[in-house]
């Protein structure tokens, strides 16, 4: 009998730990979600006057709960064919039920690890702490937050649980030398390849400089980076790959220490 009802503890006790698991994330994502900022061009003669580049993060100074700096990808603030080259960047974020946008300036863009730091003018906003990927390991349960498909969902933000299914380089030699075009060349000559983060979910080209973070601590462990997409933006929203990938934070760490005294 008393073996029974110590199976009979044990039970409730592990279906517990899913539920458990869940008010965790839920807790981080009420917390963190004010941290979250749209990054886009305003031009006031364009209609629509802001648009939307991709998803960015609120970061402080010297791991500060409030900053003014916002991280991105380097590809976020390309500007498109035709785009208007004097249009101000600008980020979006969340007042309340509102959302404030905020005139920026470029700091530095590490185009060799495609990440972006920009500082918004006012008041500082809530901020996320960053964290040390050197201890991310290949099946770790995390959660990325951004604006999947861009604004076409509404500007909420969304949360997407993802497992890290691989940690490989991103400069991988192909594997005939026919296949090596002149791009990937300069690539594998140019720094030394690093390391990134393969998620097991899929990410919309929205989430691109979206963090990935600790779903308990909510501390930012890397940016999306990259989706394969099919072949073209419409073909990626009807069949997603399902395989994204994301920066580790400690190349955040240091943008963020040569940018310290600016």
């Amino acid at each position: 009998m008393r073996v029974l009802m110590q199976k009979a503890v044990l039970m409730l006790v592990l279906a517990a730990v899913p539920l458990l698991a869940r008010a965790d994330l839920a807790d981080t994502i009420a917390r963190v979600k004010p941290a979250i900022a749209l990054v886009g061009s305003f031009k006031a003669t364009n209609n629509p006057r802001f648009a939307l580049r991709g998803t960015g993060f609120v970061v402080g100074e010297g791991g500060a709960d409030q900053g003014n700096l916002v991280v991105t990808n380097a590809h976020v603030l390309q500007q498109p064919d035709g785009g208007d080259l004097d249009a101000q960047w600008m980020v979006q974020l969340r007042n309340g039920a509102d959302w404030q946008a905020r005139a920026a300036q470029v700091l530095e863009v590490d185009a060799v690890h495609d990440l972006a730091l920009l500082r918004f003018e006012g008041v500082a906003a809530t901020a996320f702490k960053v964290g040390d990927s050197s201890r991310v390991r290949e099946g770790d349960a995390l959660a990325f937050m951004g604006f999947p498909i861009g604004g076409a969902l509404g500007f909420s933000p969304v949360t997407h649980r993802a497992s890290v299914s691989s940690i490989a380089a991103a400069a991988l030699p192909t594997p005939q030398a026919r296949q090596l075009s002149a791009q990937a060349i300069r690539s594998l000559r140019g720094n030394n390849p690093f390391d990134i983060f393969q998620l097991d979910a899929t990410a919309y080209p929205g989430n691109s400089g979206g963090p990935l973070f600790d779903p308990d601590t909510g501390e930012v462990l890397g940016v999306v980076n990259m989706v394969l997409l099919k072949s073209t933006r419409e073909a990626a929203l009807a069949q997603p790959s399902g395989i994204s990938y994301a920066i580790p934070s400690r190349f955040v760490l240091e943008l963020l220490q040569r940018n310290a005294r600016r």
